[in-house]
């Protein structure tokens, strides 16, 4: 059997894209509501998440982390913003500079995991010998 923890960093890296692309989303739907009386910005946490797993082994190499890395606990938390603090006197808690901001950082963060990925398996196709 092929023992290799390529396998389990993409594993790992996969679940950390999903989340990204999904708060890509929960973003782009905050700034379609910028202008919504009341409405309450969303965002995702994955990161908290996953340094609580790979925190749930101290003393340990990263290797060690990742391969023990239960990807079932990998899932990101949705929550609502309730915040009193409001530019605005609707209620509405959205502030499109810092959406942009979040929206532009999301999308280096998500070309960083796909392309990290996509350097896995290239290493893994190299390692077989099919360049």
């Amino acid at each position: 059997m092929f023992d290799s923890t390529s396998f389990n960093y993409i594993n790992v890296l996969t679940k950390a894209a999903d989340a990204s692309n999904r708060r890509k989303d929960i973003i782009s739907n905050n700034l379609a509501n910028v202008s919504t009386p009341g409405f309450k910005r969303k965002d995702l946490d994955f990161e908290s998440v996953l340094k609580r797993e790979l925190g749930n082994f101290k003393y340990t190499s990263l290797d060690s982390k990742i391969k023990d890395t239960r990807l079932y606990k990998l899932n990101p938390v949705v929550y609502t913003d309730r915040s009193q603090f409001s530019y605005r006197l609707d209620g509405n808690n959205v502030d499109i500079d810092t959406e942009n901001v979040e929206l532009a950082s999301e999308t280096i963060k998500y070309q960083t995991l796909t392309q990290s990925i996509s350097s896995e398996f290239n290493r893994m196709r190299y390692a077989m010998g099919k360049s």
